[in-house]
């Protein structure tokens, strides 16, 4: 397919990609990754009725019509601290000293707090008088046995990783990280660190792209820069192949002389999804697959690779992690400054959203970078708008 909507390419890279890949893992090494199974809980968290404080815990009826001229009397009868479990069936006129967390020994009903106690001779005297239940945790106060913890297509956050480590689970299900083999070609390419010549510029997509992958969450293997021959660049992308979910080039997609990722589709023996998504920049796109693994051959100039890359890949990312959810968040906004060019066809423009507004930058060329560093989402420009004034109504792609 050729010169195509946005909607439609990334319907066909969902269509056409695998399903995520499912693995156990450690629940040390299980943050952020993506839950492949709901997981509920085993049994009543707490396991046991316990104290919420360091006490005395005793029968509430024992200490009716008790006060500070007359307190009850009750005798010490044992001690129990966290971890410990007091085994003996606590009489009526018996308490027994118990610590936070410690699980109520049988017989109690109720907990007083240590400093409003006084103790002699084995003696406990107790001031005022407790009600059943009065601070006192029941068994599944947190969670219920059968309880859904954690639900398939969630993340795993740190807080879901401690209720999983309170349940006594030790490993999780979740999807397989993505795999993504990523490349820049063309011969102007070099790598920082190396002089620059003259007629070159510095790889900054290889940065931009490896760096988001790693943000999202990807297992990335960088590849060296092509330079513009197709069948060696060919090559290296069949070898990669093999490991990789995706391969993700930039440069190479328009129609220039030495704009070699056509014929390196070709060369791999990979089918073309589609070749130009009508939007502006990254028109150029081209859309691939090889077997199992998805290709992208994203436009070269800075800001169109960034916006293609989020627009076209961050959905196809998120189905190989197993998310639920696949497309970016939109939200409606009203510009807070001009935007003075025309939009004969859709545009998204770089911006920074925040509850309900929106503010541009002032350096908008496709070529550019700097400008992108601040911003969190992009506008959505519908073909055919013209110049937009503050106050306008816009729609906004979140990042």
């Amino acid at each position: 397919m050729e010169d195509i909507t946005l909607e439609q390419a990334v319907e066909l890279l969902l269509a056409r990609s695998p399903q995520p890949q499912r693995e156990e893992v450690s629940l040390m090494a299980a943050l952020g990754r993506i839950v492949a199974a709901d997981i509920r809980a085993s049994f009543d968290n707490p396991p046991f009725d316990r104290s919420p404080l360091d006490g005395y815990a005793l029968r509430a009826a024992d200490t009716e019509g008790a006060t500070a001229e007359q307190p009850a009397r009750l005798r010490l009868a044992g001690e129990e601290c966290a971890g410990d479990f007091y085994a003996a069936r606590v009489m009526p006129g018996e308490t027994v000293r118990i610590m936070t967390g410690g699980a109520m020994p049988k017989g109690t009903d109720a907990v007083i707090r240590q400093e409003d106690v006084e103790t002699a001779g084995g003696e406990v005297r107790i001031p005022y008088p407790l009600h059943h239940h009065e601070n006192y945790c029941f068994a599944g106060e947190d969670v219920r046995r059968g309880a859904v913890l954690v639900t398939a297509g969630e993340e795993l956050t740190a807080a879901r990783l401690a209720v999983l480590a309170s349940q006594g689970v030790a490993t999780v299900p979740v999807w397989r990280r993505p795999r993504v083999a990523v490349a820049s070609t063309g011969d102007e390419l070099t790598m920082p660190g190396t002089p620059l010549a003259p007629g070159k510029i510095y790889n900054s997509n290889l940065f931009l792209v490896a760096g988001r992958l790693r943000e999202l969450g990807c297992d990335v293997e960088v590849m060296d820069i092509f330079p513009d021959e197709a069948r060696p660049a060919a090559r290296h992308l069949a070898k990669m192949s093999a490991w990789a979910d995706l391969l993700l080039t930039t440069g190479g997609v328009s129609v220039g002389k030495k704009d070699i990722m056509h014929d390196v589709v070709k060369h791999l023996g990979a089918e073309r999804l589609f070749r130009g998504v009508q939007m502006k920049p990254g028109y150029p796109a081209i859309g691939y697959q090889r077997g199992k693994t998805m290709g992208l051959a994203l436009s070269g100039n800075p800001f169109a690779a960034y916006a293609t890359f989020e627009l076209l890949a961050r959905p196809l990312l998120a189905k190989l992690a197993g998310r639920k959810e696949t497309a970016l968040p939109r939200r409606k906004a009203v510009l807070l400054d001009d935007f003075p060019k025309e939009s004969r066809g859709r545009r998204f423009i770089r911006a920074f959203y925040e509850e309900g507004r929106v503010r541009l930058p002032e350096q908008h060329a496709s070529g550019s970078l700097f400008s992108a560093t601040g911003c969190n989402a992009f506008v959505d420009i519908p073909p055919g708008t013209g110049k937009l004034e503050t106050g306008t109504g816009v729609e906004v792609v979140l990042l």
